[in-house]
């Protein structure tokens, strides 16, 4: 009968330990590149979509929302500010972002509203009025 050995089991389990750590530092490395990714709810009226992006610290320049039909993106970019400071610790994610949704029906270009408070971005989409088949009656 052969002899466990403890040592075996601490060296496999520093392997293990290892990758997960490895693993976590490939994600953070490719999660840098992207950027990062804000928030965002999105609800629908009977007349309307709205969608709420959570955007602390952008600017209302650094910020581009495009519809093309029922596709919606918004963009822009949240930049550090460093003159004048000495950061200890950076973790909130700062960069390029992007979101694009597919809405459920085609919206008026004409009624798209957007507005930037308190960091959140609120776009209101007012969906195009269809026309629906009507039954005419013959006489």
């Amino acid at each position: 009968m052969d002899k466990h050995d403890p040592l075996e089991d601490i060296f496999a389990l520093r392997e293990r330990i290892s990758k997960i750590f490895e693993s976590a530092h490939e994600k953070a490395q490719y999660e840098s590149s992207v950027g990062w990714v804000p928030v965002v709810d999105i609800y629908e009226t009977p007349e309307m979509f709205v969608v709420k992006a959570d955007l602390p610290e952008v600017q209302e320049k650094d910020i581009v929302i495009n519809i093309q039909g029922d596709y919606l993106k918004i963009s822009g970019e949240r930049r550090l500010q460093r003159e004048g400071r000495h950061y200890y610790q950076v973790e909130r994610c700062y960069g390029s972002f992007s979101r694009g949704f597919v809405l459920s029906a085609d919206v008026d270009n004409d009624e798209i509203k957007a507005t930037l408070k308190d960091g959140i971005l609120k776009v209101t989409l007012r969906k195009q009025i269809q026309e629906f088949p009507r039954r005419v009656d013959i006489k």
